[in-house]
């Protein structure tokens, strides 16, 4: 319980630090040093997400149950991925905070595993369905496109 209670604190400071640390002087907002790393073109976005994975990878060591780890992977994937746009995403990565997210996700488990575990299941099958329906909106407006083309050479 106390090393549980120890490793929870490690990442929740690791979280503030890549998330909040830094203070926006004259405004109550604040960044962290995953904002600052964004920065750096092409690679700045790659080390921030290596970072934000180890508190998915120290979640999963804990017994995280899958449900919760996807939610987290998908906060870092979100982050990665608007990340990646210059300068709105770095605004968005700034503002996004997937770290204190994920640390929250953690502690919402710990408190109570089976309610985070129903909502993480919950979690996976929306996630699934809008997979699937993304998948068959493509392959409508391919079909769509192929019957449009055909049209256009006969």
């Amino acid at each position: 319980m106390a090393e549980r209670d120890s490793r929870l604190e490690q990442l929740r400071r690791l979280a503030w630090l890549l998330d909040s640390s830094i203070p926006i002087p004259g405004t109550s907002l604040s960044i962290g040093l995953e904002a600052l790393i964004g920065l750096i073109p092409g690679l700045g976005d790659l080390i921030g997400v290596v970072l934000s994975s180890y508190i998915l990878r120290e979640a999963h060591a804990m017994g995280v149950s899958k449900g919760v780890l996807a939610r987290m992977a998908l906060n870092i994937a979100v982050e990665g991925v608007a990340g990646a746009v210059p300068v709105a995403g770095d605004v968005f990565d700034a503002a996004w905070k997937a770290n204190q997210r994920n640390v929250r996700l953690l502690n919402a488990w710990v408190d109570n595993p089976r309610k985070e575990t129903r909502a993480g299941r919950a979690f996976l099958f929306v996630l699934l369905l809008g997979i699937v329906l993304l998948l068959a909106l493509c392959a409508a407006i391919a079909w769509m496109l192929v019957v449009f083309l055909a049209r256009l050479v006969t």
